[in-house]
């Protein structure tokens, strides 16, 4: 289980720092029914390790800053599979033309399987966690 929680630490590491090689080291390599999968919130399925890497890519080119802090970590092993449940709270640069930050919470599903090579991510799922208007004004 320990494996598996500082694999996905640095799946998170790797996205901050926007290292695409890390990156592409974390991942399955595709072989007959196990095929790399990936949900970001809001976009639709990708099947393929190079279309997940395609977007990974994508996505750490466009965002220069970003910062995950880690709640909920739930970790279950069972055989050659693991799955990891956890809240990404988010901080990152804001998409405006003012400098400054957003916020926001994802709520993500990773499922790990174990390979020769040792622990390989196999499928992400996140979705974004939608605030009421109550709950924002709570927070202010």
């Amino acid at each position: 289980m320990k494996d598996v929680e500082e694999l996905n630490q640095e799946f998170y590491d790797a996205i901050e720092s926007g290292d695409l090689d890390r990156m592409s080291e974390i991942w399955v390599e595709d072989a007959g029914d196990r095929v790399a999968m990936c949900v970001h919130p809001g976009w639709p399925m990708l099947t393929g390790r190079s279309e997940v890497l395609r977007s990974w890519a994508l996505i750490m080119a466009n965002t220069p800053y970003i910062q995950f802090v880690l709640t909920d970590v739930r970790t279950s092993v069972l055989g050659d599979v693991a799955v990891l449940t956890c809240a990404e709270n988010i901080l990152t640069a804001a998409d405006t033309d003012e400098p400054g930050f957003a916020a926001g919470r994802v709520v993500a599903s990773s499922t790990y399987v174990r390979t020769p090579e040792g622990w390989r991510l196999w499928l992400y799922h996140g979705s974004p966690v939608l605030q009421s208007e109550d709950e924002e004004e709570e927070e202010e």
